[in-house]
């Protein structure tokens, strides 16, 4: 299959993705629509920013494309294959599948019109919502979770500490700022196996400072920044706002494991 579009999925990409998704049932009105392009799709979506409604005819109807969306959203598919690349480009790289060591931060961005949750960041001053995540020390995605922007950064870690799974279990330190001081270092000393470790900038310091360690998390906000969907939050759930994001980091893994 030619690729159309710079988003589309290259033959060796498909390749690695392509036994995630469900075979064709045995019975019944035999299955028309073909998969990758529906993964194409929502992946020129995520990258150029459209909406639903303004997928190109080259890929099949929005509503179509959107049904098989929302559908492996709900049974986790693109989680486990978010999961699984960065299993499989962590050990390209050398390591080992499960990391050990990650850092958490969070991002404020602009919400639309749509109704939706939403609230105001008074540190940033921005009226929208706020993406807390869990990198590892290749600024790889471990968890995400989308919030109302008032949400602290203290409440969005205890977040991302809940909905940590099985590919977490060799985690022993987290690298965080000075936000995430106080009771929640204790919090999550009682109820987990790693620990939360501070990196602070000296009072001295004037400017923008990269600090180390925690420059990862931040490289990993300007990857999903090259994504035009993520310039805002536009979606209306912020399950689907995680989802983006996962999607997003999909690509890259994908790049990166089978080069164009």
């Amino acid at each position: 299959m030619n690729k159309k579009y710079p988003s589309d999925l290259t033959d060796s990409q498909w390749n690695l993705i392509k036994d995630f998704f469900p075979a064709p049932k045995s019975t019944g009105r035999p299955r028309t629509v073909c998969f990758r392009q529906v993964v194409n799709a929502v992946l020129y979506l995520v990258f150029t920013g459209c909406q639903w409604r303004f997928l190109p005819a080259d890929y099949p109807n929005w509503q179509t494309v959107y049904y098989y969306f929302r559908q492996w959203q709900r049974t986790h598919l693109w989680q486990r294959i978010h999961a699984t690349l960065r299993a499989k480009l962590r050990q390209k790289l050398g390591r080992h599948k499960h990391p050990t060591a990650g850092s958490i931060d969070s991002q404020s961005v602009k919400t639309t019109a749509v109704p939706s949750s939403r609230g105001f960041d008074a540190g940033q001053l921005i009226m929208g919502r706020k993406r807390h995540i869990l990198v590892d020390t290749l600024g790889l995605i471990m968890v995400v979770a989308v919030t109302a922007a008032a949400v602290q950064d203290r409440d969005g870690a205890k977040l991302l500490c809940r909905k940590l799974s099985g590919a977490a279990k060799k985690l022993r330190r987290i690298w965080v700022d000075g936000g995430y001081r106080g009771e929640l270092i204790k919090w999550v000393a009682a109820r987990f196996r790693f620990c939360l470790t501070l990196v602070l900038r000296s009072d001295k310091q004037k400017g923008f400072v990269l600090l180390p360690k925690r420059w990862v998390v931040e490289r990993t906000f300007s990857w999903l920044n090259n994504h035009r969907r993520l310039s805002k939050d536009y979606e209306r759930f912020t399950t689907t706002s995680e989802t983006m994001i996962q999607l997003a980091m999909m690509r890259l893994m994908l790049r990166r494991l089978k080069p164009n």
